[in-house]
């Protein structure tokens, strides 16, 4: 039978921890500490040089306007560059944290990139993301402030990364949409609009007079001084666009600035009513023109038998 006797340490006490805590400690600070103080300060300096181009950008935007593409575009760059420009210098920062603390950052990242691999075959929706993101920058498809349609949601742009479109609608409500997820994009501020408006009249009115009215009333709000530089092309009023039982359909249209439809709009409704109300022209359909037509040939109803 053999025997293995252990080496016995000598007993380690609170004081020699302290004692030891306190060598550390000072150690600490007269070796690690300058470094991490001198790269948190880089990392600062170069995260407020970022944040500094970015507004700088969103500053020029502003001047170019509120609904000019230009700016559209630049906010969207200036957004990008401050979330890339973050993300890049606090994963260099804390690499090197890291390696000042006494982690070796080499073994944590090849065990990362070992488990990057399982984490990429089920998170290829990310790449996804960041791969259709760059094809929307460099198509142009819409930047942050243009008014679109993605995924069946509409509303605003108010935030574009490489992965993510964040939108909100008219109710305030915010939307986070993956860039994997927009595959067909309506965009409602590039270049014009288009302000429409369908004027439903009873069959009863003139059409010819009708068409006059409703032109000379569009070419007024088009030449309106409030209005003659919004307006990009004189109003199309081409003639009945349906007629459903003695409702009568005639379309209006004016191409517009970006975003400015619905003001448009509010004055060209505030005037039609005003013009057809001074010319007796019934708007939809009118009850006083509904009878009802008896049929000769149905039998006469019956008279109900009263009890004597």
């Amino acid at each position: 039978m053999f025997l293995f006797a252990l080496p016995l340490q000598d007993d380690i006490t609170f004081a020699d921890i302290k004692h030891d805590w306190h060598h550390d400690f000072i150690g600490f600070i007269r070796n690690e500490l300058p470094s991490l103080v001198v790269f948190i300060f880089i990392a600062f300096v170069l995260a407020r040089i970022v944040s500094f181009f970015a507004n700088r950008m969103n500053g020029l935007a502003d001047r170019q306007g509120a609904n000019s593409q230009r700016a559209n575009e630049i906010r969207t760059v200036a957004s990008i560059l401050r979330a890339t420009g973050y993300g890049v210098i606090g994963f260099i920062l804390l690499i090197h944290v890291l390696d000042i603390l006494g982690i070796r950052t080499t073994s944590l990242l090849a065990s990362a990139g070992v488990v990057g691999v399982g984490i990429g075959l089920g998170a290829q929706s990310l790449f996804k993301d960041v791969l259709n993101g760059i094809f929307i920058l460099v198509e142009n498809q819409y930047n942050v402030g243009d008014s679109v349609k993605i995924a069946s949601l509409a509303g605003t742009v108010v935030d574009l990364s490489l992965r993510l479109t964040t939108l909100r609608d008219a109710d305030g409500t915010l939307y986070f949409i993956p860039n994997s997820q927009v595959a067909t994009v309506a965009n409602y501020s590039r270049d014009f609009d288009v302000a429409s408006l369908a004027i439903v009249v009873d069959a009863s009115a003139d059409p010819d007079r009708v068409l006059a009215i409703l032109r000379k009333t569009a070419l007024e709000v088009r030449n309106d001084p409030a209005f003659k530089d919004v307006a990009a092309a004189d109003p199309d009023v081409p003639g009945i666009d349906s007629i459903s039982g003695r409702a009568v359909t005639y379309p209006v249209s004016i191409r517009v600035a970006v975003s400015r439809k619905d003001d448009v709009l509010r004055e060209l409704r505030r005037r039609i009513l005003l013009t057809f109300e001074e010319n007796s022209i019934p708007l939809g359909t009118d009850p006083a023109n509904l009878f009802l037509a008896h049929d000769p040939t149905a039998p006469p109803a019956q008279q109900p038998l009263t009890g004597s």
